[in-house]
């Protein structure tokens, strides 16, 4: 009777997990794909160096940063998972979640900042319960760069918008 009561408590926590998670993960989705298209306007670009038209323009370090844990259900699907391999499709969406809100804090600063385009963008991941083998994941996303403004001459020459309306 305790084994068939621990089965239902566990089948209890799965289902939940999984309702729960589904909902928190698309309404996260939606914010996202929303804010994204708000914040459009800020270019990104992972090269060092940005064009010659920006020399002598302002600029400032911009960073965003999150930290992201699956759910029960993520868990328990990946470690049924690891058993037989494969991708941990599970893990892959919280992860694309993570990077996603990590571009956009940063991308929400430089618009503070009112600039137009981050150059050097750079990623940094990092699992904060590396210790526990079997825990819920959870992980930190670091993006960063150096957040320009658009000189006002390179507004026509580049697509860059230096009177833009932020948001």
């Amino acid at each position: 009777m305790e084994g068939l009561i621990k089965l239902v408590i566990f089948v209890l926590l799965v289902l939940t997990g999984l309702i729960v998670g589904t909902i928190l993960e698309r309404r996260h989705y939606r914010s996202i794909k929303k804010r994204e298209v708000e914040l459009g306007h800020i270019l990104v670009f992972t090269e060092r160096m940005p064009p010659h038209q920006f020399a002598g323009q302002p600029f400032q370090l911009v960073s965003g940063s999150v930290v992201v844990s699956g759910d029960y259900f993520k868990t328990a699907a990946a470690g049924l998972k690891k058993i037989i391999g494969g991708r941990l499709t599970s893990y892959e969406s919280l992860l694309d979640r993570g990077r996603r809100e990590a571009i956009l804090r940063m991308k929400e600063q430089a618009a503070q900042f009112g600039a137009q385009a981050i150059f050097n963008v750079r990623f940094e991941t990092s699992s904060l319960n590396q210790k526990r083998k079997n825990g819920i994941i959870c992980a930190e996303m670091l993006a960063y760069g150096t957040a320009l403004k658009a000189p006002p001459q390179a507004a026509n020459e580049t697509g860059f918008s230096a009177n833009k309306n932020l948001r």
